[in-house]
């Protein structure tokens, strides 16, 4: 292997505990406004419409909850109420860094022998705050922050590392962006799956048919995988 890959958030670290933490709240705040069920879809139809616009990240999910607070309550929604979404959704671009267990660990163990590298999706600014404030970053000799994760992504940052997909590996939490689009294109993917995904990140059995990557229960178990490489190597 040339170069392994790891996903961030929910990865690396937790993520989107928060996200939905933060959804709850503003359920809350709306709930003498509209009935949390339907909040619920507005919301999500309004982040996967906004996603073309503002992409992924914190700052996407705050323009989100104001939008859909103004469309469900027919712009009877106050500038304080308005003030409260903000103040909530602040907090998800600071909130202190839960490295996950093990992390600190494999990335010792792995970046003596491999090049490793960040390679994650979403606001430039969120994702390299989060780097940042992980203590992590002087694992990784590249980071690489995309608008999605795709076939064509993928090919791209190979293409500018000079490797073979054959000779990449990625590592990540969703079958979606981590997993499906490194198969499909020829390279090696380990899914390490998290409590709490993200719905948009859901694939059907169907699409799994026929696709080989290994399922790790958590990234400790990295360093056996990884270690029988390292050997071959």
């Amino acid at each position: 292997m040339k170069l392994i890959a790891f996903d961030a958030d929910d990865t690396l670290w937790v993520n989107e505990p928060n996200y939905v933490d933060v959804k709850q709240k503003l359920c809350e705040l709306l709930s003498h406004h509209i009935d949390q069920e339907i909040l619920t879809e507005r919301f999500y139809n309004a982040q996967i419409r906004n996603l073309h616009v503002f992409g992924y990240g914190a700052k996407s999910f705050i323009l989100s909850m104001i939008e859909t607070a103004i469309e469900l309550t027919n712009g009877a929604i106050t500038g304080d109420e308005i003030q409260q979404i903000i103040n909530v959704g602040r907090k998800l671009i600071d909130f202190p860094i839960d490295v996950l267990d093990g992390i600190p660990e494999v990335l010792e163990t792995l970046s003596k022998h491999f090049d490793l590298m960040v390679l994650t999706k979403g606001d430039l600014f969120d994702q390299e705050s989060k780097i940042a404030r992980s203590g992590l970053g002087h694992y990784f000799k590249h980071v690489e922050i995309v608008s999605e994760k795709n076939e064509q992504a993928y090919l791209r940052i190979l293409d500018k590392y000079n490797v073979q997909p054959a000779d990449f590996i990625m590592i990540g939490n969703s079958l979606k962006s981590d997993v499906l689009p490194v198969v499909h294109i020829g390279g090696r993917a380990i899914h390490i799956p998290y409590a709490i995904t993200w719905v948009h990140e859901y694939v059907t059995d169907e699409q799994l048919v026929g696709k080989t990557f290994t399922t790790l229960e958590s990234a400790r178990e990295l360093l056996t995988l990884l270690g029988k490489v390292s050997e071959v190597a």
